[in-house]
């Protein structure tokens, strides 16, 4: 019962991952993919092979080099992925895609680009966590899922960063997130050159790094600074006006929690989907410039009010000041609700930690840079979605395989 779905799973990858890997790459390849979707253990290359039973018949350095050594470029395969997920779910209307940063937790001396960065998912706002392990920038393709009432994000893009501690030590410059984030987004951008991308980030993101110059089809859907300077877009020049520079931008606006606590603009109410779930919003809006991060664009801006936290409103806002009522504010609340498909809560945390890839002492520095066994599991879905309503009334059982004494 088990050899038949798997064997339809490699049909889709040999059409749609093969090109770019080598021949005895994909072959590696398909034994590490195929023991990690067997695996109830943890998910390293080694358990990947004794799933497999190849542990005893091949030496495991052969698939450590499939990510040390190999030729295989990961935005080149994440190219690929992503033209099967347009094959899946269509190329009609805009690509939506978000850009966040996750945390997979690492421990070793030996491990390249290891460094302790802050967990936002066990953070709370009085006490903060550290934790060691690789900090991944992500770009991931929002798609809708028959099986799911909520939308999936699907990574094609990964970039490595590195805090300055290890960066001094290596002797290599330090690249900031949002700058791991731009050159991913003009990644993006060289793939998909004929339509409108709709892009989420949270407040992180929102910056002039991320935002200067990009293609007027690039629509950012971002998270705003309650105290952020707002402006009028500036006065057009007449014939009695001075010589000179033109403006850039016009008067100033009051800030987003001034008019929040502003009892003179009525707060208005519309039905809006967050976590999966339609709520109520309530919600005040304008069109302003905020120049500090997104230059002399005007953005349609909402601020929302929240009836939970420390926070009593969040402020959104969109590079499509166009946006009618009735997608304005499920639209620029998508920076409050993507955060759930990578890291939002809890729950997703451990199963991230439970099925994500584990690294053992020792980690390549070249193997680091690439996002390893967490790559792997991410190919699984594009091909595997379009078959998952399909699913067989009882699910045959995959016996527990135990750990071989030389572990």
């Amino acid at each position: 019962m088990l050899r038949s779905p798997l064997r339809s799973l490699r049909a889709v990858w040999e059409e749609s991952l093969a090109p770019p890997l080598t021949r005895p790459g994909f072959a590696n390849f398909i034994v590490i993919a195929v023991g990690w979707i067997l695996t109830r253990g943890p998910h390293t290359v080694t358990e990947a092979l004794v799933e497999t039973q190849v542990a005893g018949r091949r030496h495991h350095e052969a698939f450590h080099r499939f990510f040390s050594r190999g030729t295989w470029d990961p935005d080149r395969l994440g190219l690929w992925v992503f033209w099967r997920i347009v094959a899946v779910f269509g190329d009609v209307g805009a690509v939506r895609i978000v850009i966040d940063d996750t945390l997979a937790p690492k421990k070793g001396p030996q491990v390249f680009g290891i460094g302790s960065h802050l967990d936002a998912v066990r953070s709370t706002k009085r006490q903060k966590i550290f934790c060691f392990g690789h900090c991944w920038g992500v770009l991931a393709v929002l798609v809708s899922v028959p099986f799911s009432t909520r939308t999936w994000a699907l990574p094609v893009l990964f970039r490595l960063y590195r805090t300055h501690k290890d960066c001094e030590r290596h002797g290599a410059a330090q690249r900031k997130k949002t700058q791991l984030a731009r050159e991913m987004l003009d990644v993006f951008c060289s793939w998909v050159t004929d339509r409108r991308i709709e892009l989420a980030a949270d407040s992180a993101f929102c910056n002039d790094t991320v935002t200067h110059g990009l293609p007027e089809r690039v629509v950012l859907f971002g998270a705003m600074r309650p105290d952020a300077v707002l402006t009028e877009m500036p006065p057009s020049a007449g014939h009695g006006s001075k010589g000179g520079r033109p403006r850039k931008r016009g008067r100033l606006l009051r800030k987003p929690e001034q008019i929040a606590r502003d009892g003179r603009t009525p707060w208005q109410s519309t039905q809006a989907t967050l976590y999966g779930r339609k709520t109520t919003v309530q919600f005040k809006t304008l069109c302003a410039q905020w120049y500090r991060a997104t230059g002399t664009r005007l953005l349609r801006i909402v601020i929302v009010a929240t009836d939970s936290g420390a926070m009593p409103y969040r402020v959104f806002f969109s590079f499509d000041p166009t946006l009618d009522r009735s997608h304005r504010t499920g639209d620029l609340c998508r920076p409050l609700g993507h955060r759930d498909l990578f890291s939002g809560s809890k729950t997703t945390a451990r199963l991230r930690r439970l099925a994500g890839a584990k690294a053992g002492r020792r980690l390549a520095r070249r193997s680091a840079r690439r996002p390893a066994l967490c790559h792997s599991r991410h190919l699984v879905r594009p091909g595997y979605l379009p078959y998952a309503h399909r699913r067989p009334a009882r699910a045959p059982l995959v016996p527990a395989q135990g750990w071989p004494l030389l572990r």
